[in-house]
């Protein structure tokens, strides 16, 4: 006993000595960053005005001209903001239809369901000189439902939208209303989408299955609907979507993702719980908003509003744009947020096999059968690249594992991006989701396994940006291990977090519930919500106030006799200099309450860890360690038990593998090859659905990684039947006579394919020589 409490407070000890010089590195660094910004702003601004004095009359003439502007700017700015009030209060009594860019004809309201839910699916219209092919494969866009309406992922013409309809796809999208259905869930939901998937697939019944696109929490939504119907779905590809809640970078630099420690630090769930309480039992997605804005109050208090400021002449129509969809806040149930905090946000269940489908049975990730396209960011502070990939290390365990399965899962990352701009940056989509269109339409020809998709700039000779897209295979450990430099060390405090977010909701269930829910009717909820910050900020500024009714007039005066002065004027350079210390202070406000943060909870959880939840689940069942010999783990003793089984489509899967360059990456195009030749030789090859080639293929690709040269001389067993053999052998010699084939054979490969043809000639037959032969035209 003695010795258990001395190691849990040398643990303790340990963990306040790194807290403690993490804290300050990133305090220093904060202090660093402020200074830097500090001198660069001055440099950039000053140094100038300082080495030129201006005489008294310039300074006289250019405060005159500067007054004016400021003047005239201070009118528009307002004028903006009244704009800005005046779009909300519409849209508001409008009842908030979705933002999307594009025309669209409502298919399936979910309001008139069994099991009604506030979702429904539309058709996007194809804009004017646009034309879809009904057989072309299909596309359903699902938006997050996060405090936000519908319409990021067709917030403009280059969007997620924009890219497919250009491509010639069928595309519709899943939109929800602001008012949820009494009693509604996220089951519920689920059920419905898988409505919506069925129903796009009896109206392209000539098409593949549809494309699933999920967008941040629609993103966790998507993987739901794909796994609880793998059947019906296609490639699924999210985007910025937060998958494993508890995983972060904790990297040397910043502070970051201070998001994955607001749970712990606000004690768990029942906040959320209080809230929709409060809301008599409707959760107001306005906070979750807030949650946003908090993040960067520099660009959430000044940036955002001082650049509109600086640039009153060309910027509002952006600023209004974005702002229309930024400032509709849409309501949840209790039930579902409930659901969200208690499964994902907290308890991170997901990946688990702990969350229930629509069936009654456990939401098994591993049941998709599609292949999986993650796109992420390294700029991104909300949903950071560990929250995106992690899951697939937990749900498959290693490399080996998710070839057997035969999936397909390929990753994107952006450098730079944030977590907004993934989805509204015009030059994301033109560059990322364009190709993801064109990488969407072969995926399913890519031989199981985990990808790293990379897409490489030129220019064109016609000036404008090419764009070369390349496919390199990874292992699903090296990538863990790349991204998760404390080897998810830093996870473990979320145990503990788990722990005391179950206490406090049920302390809350007992003590203050009853009493919450006995104060809350419609009107007090009501009230509440009108009057929340961000709602307020909005209508505040509208028509609908009276003082603000001189701003329209007096600017349309000014817009007439507007006086700009240059951007280079003295100072408005000044400006521009004490508006970069406002930020720079508000950033240095920032990077300090996210070291803080950080430290109060390492502090508070990785002691409770420590001392409590580590001995508590001693013992406890886990995910199971990595072998030491990857030949001990299941997937691989199973494949190479079955080394001398299979028939035909082992045997042509076999030899794929053992004919391909081992190591090599694969572009585009060799891509879209394969998926021609597929189609051209589909009667020589074996007649299987996608996914079940990927999985003899991911089998076969370990027995010849394993036991190399068993696999080549057990293939006569696999060709034993004449028929097969012939069919096999035909098939050799189409192949080695396409020239799109010969001319990219290796000696290596040549070699290769000598030793599997003597193989085959000494039990029997053989295929013929390799001899190139045009291909027919």
């Amino acid at each position: 006993m003695t010795t258990d409490l001395s190691r849990q407070m040398a643990n303790s000890q340990e963990v306040a000595g790194k807290v403690s010089q993490l804290f300050q590195k990133r305090v220093q660094i904060a202090q660093d960053n402020y200074n830097e910004r500090v001198k660069k702003a001055f440099g950039e601004h000053m140094t100038d005005l300082l080495a030129r004095p201006m005489s008294p009359w310039d300074i006289w003439s250019n405060w005159s001209q500067y007054a004016t502007d400021f003047a005239q700017r201070s009118v528009l700015f307002w004028d903006t903001l009244r704009q800005r009030g005046n779009n909300f209060v519409e849209h508001e009594r409008a009842g908030k239809p979705p933002l999307l860019h594009f025309d669209h004809e409502m298919v399936m309201d979910a309001r008139g369901f069994q099991r009604p839910v506030n979702y429904a699916m539309v058709r996007i219209v194809p804009p004017q000189g646009v034309v879809t092919d009904p057989k072309r494969r299909p596309y359903l866009i699902i938006d997050p439902r996060a405090g936000h309406g519908p319409g990021i992922g067709g917030f403009k013409d280059d969007s997620q939208v924009g890219e497919a309809l250009r491509e010639g796809h069928p595309v519709y999208f899943v939109i929800f209303f602001p008012q949820p259905e009494p009693g509604q869930t996220l089951l519920d939901v689920t059920a419905a989408e898988q409505r919506f998937v069925r129903k796009v697939r009896e109206l392209h019944p000539d098409s593949p299955k549809p494309v699933i696109v999920g967008n941040c929490q629609g993103g966790w939504a998507a993987m739901m609907l794909v796994a609880s119907d793998p059947d019906n779905t296609g490639p699924v590809l999210i985007n910025g979507a937060p998958m494993s809640y508890w995983g972060g970078a904790w990297r040397e630099g910043e502070g970051d993702n201070p998001m994955r420690y607001s749970g712990g630090l606000l004690g768990g769930t029942w906040l959320a719980s209080l809230v929709a309480d409060l809301g008599n039992g409707v959760f107001d997605g306005a906070w979750l908003v807030q949650n946003f804005e908090n993040l960067n109050p520099a660009n959430s208090f000044w940036d955002k509003y001082y650049n509109l400021y600086a640039n009153i002449d060309t910027e509002p129509a952006r600023f209004l744009e974005f702002e229309r969809w930024w400032g509709g806040f849409y309501l949840l149930n209790k039930e579902e947020i409930e659901w969200i905090v208690q499964n994902l946000f907290v308890g991170n269940e997901l990946w688990s096999g702990a969350v229930k489908g629509t069936t009654g049975g456990l939401l098994d990730l591993k049941q998709i059968k599609s292949p999986i396209v993650l796109f992420a960011s390294m700029g991104d502070n909300i949903t950071p690249p560990q929250q995106a990939f992690n899951w697939v290390a937990d749900v498959y365990g290693s490399t080996d594992e998710i070839k057997a399965r035969g999936q397909v899962i390929v990753g994107l990352m952006h450098e730079n991006i944030g977590h907004l701009g993934i989805f509204v940056s015009g030059k994301v989509a033109r560059k990322e989701y364009r190709e993801l269109v064109s990488v969407l339409k072969s995926i399913e020809a890519l031989p199981a396994g985990l990808y790293a998709m990379s897409i490489k700039e030129s220019v064109g000779k016609d000036g404008k940006p090419e764009y070369e897209v390349e496919f390199q295979e990874r292992r699903l450990e090296e990538i863990a291990g790349k991204l998760n430099r404390f080897r998810r060390a830093d996870e473990k405090p979320f145990e503990a977090v788990a722990e005391v977010a179950e206490f406090n909701q049920r302390a809350y269930e007992l003590f203050a519930q009853p009493l919450v829910q006995a104060m809350s009717n419609d009107y007090l909820a009501k009230l509440q919500r009108e009057f929340h910050p961000l709602r307020f900020e909005k209508w505040a500024v509208s028509d609908l106030n009276p003082w603000m009714r001189w701003i329209d007039p007096a600017a349309d005066m000014v817009r007439a006799q507007r006086q700009a002065a240059e951007a280079d004027q003295p100072f408005r350079k000044a400006e521009g200099m004490v508006s970069e210390l406002v930020s720079a202070s508000l950033d240095y406000y920032r990077a300090t309450r996210d070291a803080i943060s950080e430290a109060l909870f390492f502090l508070t959880y990785g002691n409770l860890f420590s001392l409590y939840v580590a001995d508590k689940h001693q013992g406890a069942a886990r995910a199971p360690a990595a072998a030491e010999d990857p030949r001990e783990l299941p997937v691989v003793r199973e494949a190479l038990a079955a080394i001398a089984e299979g028939g035909y489509a082992e045997a042509v899967a076999r030899t794929g593998y053992l004919l391909s360059r081992q190591g090599a990456s694969m572009s585009l195009d060799l891509l879209e090859m394969r998926q021609e030749m597929l189609e051209e030789y589909r009667d020589l090859l074996p007649d299987l659905a996608p996914d079940q080639r990927r999985r003899i293929r991911g089998e076969q690709e370990i027995i010849c990684r394993y036991e190399p040269e068993q696999a080549i001389e057990t293939l006569p067993k696999l060709l034993a039947n004449r028929a097969d053999r012939k069919r096999f052998l035909t098939l050799a010699g189409k192949l080695f006579s396409d020239t799109r084939v010969v001319q990219n054979v290796s000696a290596e490969q040549r070699r290769m394919f000598e030793r599997i043809r003597g193989v085959l000639s000494a039990a029997g037959d053989g295929p013929p020589r390799l001899t190139p032969v045009k291909k027919a035209s």
